[in-house]
């Protein structure tokens, strides 16, 4: 793996004795050695530490910086205050999902981009020839590490290190301040159902950020999580993967993502396509479901109605705080309503499973 991008946790990581893989091109751990599940549990239970330092960032910037934004994303920048973020999908003219990114208005003259790691350079390309003279657009990957704190636990740790009010800090609201006396971004945001926050920082801080944190965070149940426990905490609360759960294939609207999509702020790339499935609906939908026996259904197992073949599973697993085996798929519209039964081709025998409500999980507090 000697030609895989590291991030700067990487020697921490492997000191910890994370087992490490490749993930898009990136040497990070998929898992400590207490294992996923107990991973998963100190997340639902007290906290987690994530490097997501493998996302990239950039900024849009410039006098026309909220017009160029809003003809790229599909929710509304303007109604964001400075301070406060969203998530939303950057779409084609088919309306089909170049990513889904958070953006942080630092003012209508400055947004910063949150996007998927695998997808960085190809989102940053598209954004910045979309909005051509309009606005500047600015790669910051490189000046950036990321940190996920997540839990019920994670404001107690994370304030002992920093001089801004976390309890006033709302939900998808940012600050810049210092973590451990070093400058950063705190932001109240995550994908994980729980709690928590996002830290971005310059790149040499990082053992200094992460010592500080678990230093503070161990007595109280903090541990470090990997790339396991991340898919299936996200999986319990039905937010889509890219590339398993929605992709350039696929809509916001056939996604379940209709919410981040507001034609009403005006034109955006693909919002003739997606105004038309609105008016007129989708064939498919993106469902969460359950197994009613304890098989596991995995990405790309097909999905069956009448013996047919009708979707396929883009994600799946056995949830650990539910103790049943979950996933989500497309089906057909007329079949994706809660309670409808199908089966999944399970290596050749059809399992029987149910749409269910989602998200999975709901958080006790």
């Amino acid at each position: 793996m000697a030609d895989l991008k590291r991030t700067p946790f990487f020697d921490l990581h492997r000191a910890a004795g994370g087992r490490l893989i490749d993930f898009g091109g990136w040497e990070l751990p998929v898992q400590y050695p207490a294992g996923l599940r107990a991973e998963h549990s100190a997340v639902r239970e007290a906290a987690g530490l994530f490097d997501v330092s493998h996302m990239g960032e950039m900024e849009v910037r410039g006098p026309r910086a909220l017009e160029a934004v809003q003809g790229v994303v599909t929710n509304d920048a303007a109604a964001l205050q400075d301070g406060q973020a969203m998530y939303t999908a950057v779409c084609l003219p088919t309306g089909g999902i170049v990513d889904d990114v958070l953006v942080y208005r630092f003012s209508d003259r400055r947004f910063f981009f949150c996007l998927n790691a695998s997808n960085q350079e190809k989102d940053f390309a598209w954004i910045r020839d979309r909005i051509g003279g309009t606005a500047e657009c600015v790669y910051r990957s490189e000046e950036f590490a990321q940190l996920a704190l997540q839990g019920r636990r994670a404001q107690e740790i994370l304030q002992a290190l920093t001089p801004s009010d976390l309890a006033a800090l709302r939900y998808y609201w940012f600050t810049e301040t210092e973590v451990a006396g070093t400058p950063a971004i705190v932001a109240r945001t995550g994908y994980t159902g729980e709690d928590g926050f996002e830290v971005f920082f310059a790149p040499h801080h990082a053992r200094r950020i992460w010592e500080a944190l678990m230093d503070r965070g161990e007595p109280l149940g903090l541990v470090p999580v990997g790339l396991g426990a991340r898919d299936t905490l996200r999986l319990e609360m039905k937010f889509a993967l890219y590339g398993n759960d929605i992709d350039e294939t696929t809509t916001p609207i056939e996604a379940g993502l209709g919410w981040v999509v507001k034609l009403g702020k005006g034109p955006f790339v693909g919002s003739d396509v997606l105004a038309r499935q609105r008016a007129e609906g989708t064939t498919r939908k993106l469902v969460g479901f359950e197994m009613t026996e304890r098989v596991i259904p995995r990405h790309g197992y097909p999905c069956l109605v009448g013996g047919e073949v009708v979707g396929e599973v883009t994600s799946g697993t056995m949830s650990p705080s539910l103790d049943k085996p979950i996933g989500m798929a497309y089906l057909p519209a007329d079949q994706s309503r809660i309670g409808t039964s199908f089966h999944v081709d399970v290596r050749g025998k059809a399992r029987p499973a149910v749409v269910v409500k989602t998200p999975f999980y709901t958080r006790p507090y």
